[in-house]
């Protein structure tokens, strides 16, 4: 497990994590704990893939072939249990790139299309940029965990004739990962509506213990034939500066909609290096992920117990997938404002404003646990201490 515990200096690398963060904080001190990206290496096989196609020296444009789909494929087919052909695939430089060309794609201006709040902050700009309008589902937090108000789900499609739902699962912040029935569920409501279904799956390998990732559309060929799903292997194996992500379409005709738009804005491939490191972590990688999915827990359960432990102020939310935790705070009674001030300034770390996430996010902050333990333990040491110094003082 030594390739997890190691802290390895990024300061100095252009890393926006943690060069960036002092200019986000104003404050040297700050550990940053907030931007979704790893403290850790790739797994070998790929950073040696890198090196010999580096040494290779040319780095003239670069076509993925039937081998980089065949990874992919088999991927997929291993870790989630759903088949896929060579043509459903588009590539794509990040999942967000694509999520813009989705939405340009298939829905018009003034469109309405629904999230499920609090969400990933850039759910938000895809459909606001391009003069869509945004329909919330806002998700039910009681008595520790979210679920969804499916009354309101279909309510919302039929009240405001919404076109398109982007889905996220993972959910990104609140870290559910949805069940089959949860699924099944919202998928029925919008085939019944003619709702085009953008799943975003970036997460999709960062499942925790028992719980099982399901792509919406592997439930039914109905529900493959309405969603459009975005996978990367950038947040599984940190390859973020990379660029390389991918659509998966079996509609011939959506698929035919969403690459014209990439046409259009002149993307027509992706990063040398980007092929190369997602193909060889794509045939390389499990052993490396599993051992994440270890130390990802391991940092879970010890910043859960260390709240529990030493004050009732903080809660965890209980994480199903990603390695993103998000902190009920809001037993401290601080504003926001308040709260980001405290977490900053007494606390020290830097931490995920959740109101950045919607308005459901008041009184939370999310928290990165993708880094040693030593980090791990750092950062909420200093979230105790500063809670300790507040109710004492």
């Amino acid at each position: 497990m030594s390739r997890f515990s190691n802290v390895i200096q990024r300061k100095g690398t252009r890393s926006v994590k943690w060069d960036y963060a002092e200019h986000l904080y104003q404050d040297k001190k700050i550990l940053p704990m907030w931007v979704a990206d790893m403290d850790f290496q790739a797994p070998q096989e790929v950073i040696d893939s890198l090196k010999q196609r580096v040494e290779h020296g040319i780095f003239g444009y670069t076509m993925p072939d039937e081998e980089i789909k065949r990874s992919i494929i088999d991927w997929i087919a291993k870790r989630h249990q759903w088949n896929i052909e060579t043509d459903w695939i588009t590539y794509s430089p990040g999942v967000i790139p694509s999520l813009h060309m989705i939405v340009q794609a298939l829905t018009e201006e003034q469109d309405n299309i629904l999230i499920q709040t609090p969400v990933y902050p850039p759910f938000y700009s895809v459909i606001k940029e391009h003069q869509r309008n945004v329909v919330k589902n806002s998700l039910i937090y009681s008595e520790g965990m979210y679920s969804i108000d499916f009354e309101d789900f279909e309510n919302q499609i039929v009240k405001n004739n919404v076109k398109m739902f982007i889905l996220c699962n993972p959910h990104n912040p609140v870290g559910r990962v949805w069940k089959e029935e949860e699924l099944k569920k919202m998928g029925e409501i919008c085939v019944k509506h003619n709702v085009i279904i953008a799943s975003d799956e970036i997460h999709a390998d960062l499942i925790l213990d028992e719980h099982k990732h399901i792509p919406v559309a592997s439930l039914s060929n109905q529900l493959n034939n309405q969603t459009v799903t975005c996978y990367s292997p950038t947040k599984t194996f940190n390859l973020a500066g990379l660029q390389a992500s991918y659509i998966v379409t079996s509609n011939k005709e959506k698929r035919e909609s969403i690459k014209k738009n990439f046409d259009k804005q002149g993307m027509h491939m992706l990063n040398t290096l980007g092929l190369t490191a997602m193909e060889n972590a794509y045939i390389h990688g499990e052993e490396w992920l599993e051992e994440l999915l270890e130390t990802i827990q391991g940092n879970r359960d010890f910043a859960a117990e260390q709240f529990k432990k030493h004050t009732d102020l903080i809660k965890a939310v209980p994480l199903e997938g990603t390695y993103l935790l998000w902190l009920d705070c809001r037993s401290l009674n601080l504003s926001q404002a308040e709260l980001k001030s405290f977490m900053q300034k007494q606390a020290k770390v830097g931490l995920n404003d959740g109101v950045s996430f919607g308005e459901e996010g008041k009184g939370f902050m999310r928290m990165n646990l993708a880094a040693p333990q030593e980090i791990i333990e750092d950062g909420v040491q200093r979230i105790v201490d500063a809670v300790r110094q507040k109710t004492t003082s």
